[in-house]
């Protein structure tokens, strides 16, 4: 049987479970904590660390004050695929990632209804701006250049809401079909010009070689005989049935010249 003492003490302890839930929270170590005492933000409440905000526990006026809690983690967002025409015409889909955080908790509440909607918004109108005065290749070679600009510009916008923007990356770009075709065939001929130069300069080396070996060997007329010689041992070490008869250089000389004199 519960007797009347015993319903006030469940009573009371109802009491002040109900205001100690109502004044009392506790904020992680990432989360901070944007307190509205009737209607005006306020950091007069003192936590016993002695921050307004949090981490650890913070203490409300029950009924009068209420607490916003904002993350300050580092936010990953993706840039839904946007849209682009290029400065020289080219139609393009692309897509990014933008990583922020917040910096000003309070700035962030008060100064922007939604700032993760507001940020995503602002990176989407940024993004197409900035890429449709770019050609394309230049947004394909020079996409840290881009990204850096898209960054600074993005967080011009974004630093009066209490958000700084880190990083922005262009993550995918999709081509048209027929342009990834013409740049296959561009790619294609670049490959084949290259090679043909490579082939050229190869040429051009080879012949200078041969120009100096004739020279030397013009200079040297023993350098002839000793050339002979090495290739007939080159021609023998390969064991065929073919027979040499070494002939010195100065009688064909001769013959020839004899016949040539005759011929006169």
């Amino acid at each position: 049987m519960i007797t009347l003492d015993s319903l006030l003490l469940l009573v009371l302890v109802a009491v002040v479970v109900f205001f100690v839930g109502s004044f009392a929270r506790i904020l992680r170590e990432y989360e901070r904590a944007v307190i509205f005492r009737l209607g005006r933000s306020t950091k007069a409440i003192l936590n016993p660390g002695g921050q307004g905000n949090g981490p650890g526990l913070v203490l409300l006026v029950p009924l009068i004050d209420k607490m916003v809690k904002v993350s300050m983690q580092t936010v990953a967002l993706d840039v839904p695929p946007q849209d682009v025409i290029t400065r020289d015409n080219v139609s393009l889909k692309v897509s990014a990632v933008i990583y922020f955080r917040v910096i000003d908790p309070e700035k962030a509440i008060v100064a922007v209804q939604d700032y993760l909607y507001a940020t995503s918004q602002i990176a989407q109108t940024t993004l197409r701006s900035v890429l449709g005065q770019v050609e394309l290749d230049d947004l394909l070679s020079a996409r840290d250049k881009i990204n850096q600009q898209l960054q600074r510009i993005i967080d011009e916008h974004t630093e009066p809401w209490g958000i700084k923007v880190a990083t922005v990356e262009v993550k995918q770009i999709d081509l048209p079909q027929d342009m990834q075709r013409a740049m296959a065939k561009q790619a294609e001929a670049e490959r084949e010009r290259r090679a043909k130069v490579i082939n050229a300069e190869g040429e051009f080396q080879a012949a200078a070689k041969l120009g100096e070996a004739a020279e030397v060997l013009t200079r040297f007329p023993v350098a002839v005989q000793l050339r002979y010689l090495q290739t007939m041992r080159e021609i023998a070490s390969e064991r065929n049935t073919t027979t040499f008869f070494p002939l010195p250089m100065d009688i064909l000389g001769h013959l020839f010249n004899a016949k040539g004199g005759e011929a006169k």
